[in-house]
Parts: C-alpha cells; sequence; structure tokens
C-alpha cells in the first residue's frame, strides 16, 4: 500500500508540475509588460515539492548578451508573486505553491555542443572533398 501512495504522489506532482510548467510560460509571454524581458524565454523544468508549497522553476534565457539576459532573469524574479497569483487561477487546488526561479543553462549547452558537432562534420566533409580533389 505504501508504494501505490508514493507513486500517486509522483503522478500528482507530475500532473502539477505539468500544469506550473504551461501557465509559468504563459504568464511571461503574454501577462508580464516589463520592459527588462527580451529575447526568448523558455521553462526548461519544473520540480514540485512532494508536500505541494514549493515549486523549482527552471528557465533558459535567449538573449542578445549576458547583460540582458540577466536583466531578464531579475524581471522575472521580480514578477514572482504576479505569476503565482495567475498560476493560482488555472491551479484547482487549495494552495498555491511558492516559485522558486533558476537559471537553467543546461539548454544552452546542449545547443552549443550541437553547434560544435555541426561544425566539425562540416570540416570532415571538407577534408573528404579536398581529398577527393587531389
Amino acid at each position: 500500500m505504501l508504494e501505490l501512495s508514493s507513486v500517486m504522489a509522483t503522478r500528482r506532482q507530475e500532473k502539477v508540475a505539468r500544469v506550473i510548467k504551461e501557465a509559468v510560460s504563459d504568464a511571461i509571454t503574454h501577462h508580464l509588460s516589463d520592459p527588462r524581458i527580451e529575447g526568448f524565454v523558455s521553462v526548461t523544468r519544473v520540480d514540485v515539492a512532494p508536500d505541494m508549497h514549493n515549486a523549482d522553476v527552471y528557465v533558459s534565457i535567449f538573449g542578445q548578451d549576458q547583460t540582458g539576459q540577466n536583466r531578464t532573469f531579475a524581471a522575472i524574479q521580480h514578477a514572482r508573486s504576479r505569476i503565482r497569483s495567475l498560476l493560482a487561477r488555472k491551479l484547482q487546488s487549495k494552495s498555491c505553491p511558492v516559485l522558486h526561479f533558476y537559471r537553467d543553462e543546461n539548454f544552452k549547452k546542449t545547443l552549443e555542443t550541437m553547434r560544435l558537432i555541426d561544425e566539425a562534420a562540416r570540416e570532415l566533409q571538407e577534408k573528404d572533398l579536398d581529398d577527393e580533389n587531389e
């Protein structure tokens, strides 16, 4: 019986995490008018605590430069209570988790790795063409 309750809690956490991810994405994209938010912001992951009182929200920010990305993250942090109030409307729960925002650099690292792989593949193709022409 213990296993079933922990599985149900995990499913519930996953469901709440999905709702939070969608609601936070929507809030940042459509409901915040802070001029500091620039570039593309993506909510990459949400981890909900087992007690449902806290949620860690990971965002990737793609902007012109690091300064702009820092301003965007600061604006999102500043709008945390506004985002939470928008989220509360979408959650069908007695309480709404406290949101803790973190920058997710993994997505950027993945993109950089992909760029390096593409560059290496291009160099190999050029080398193969040079070898054929000799």
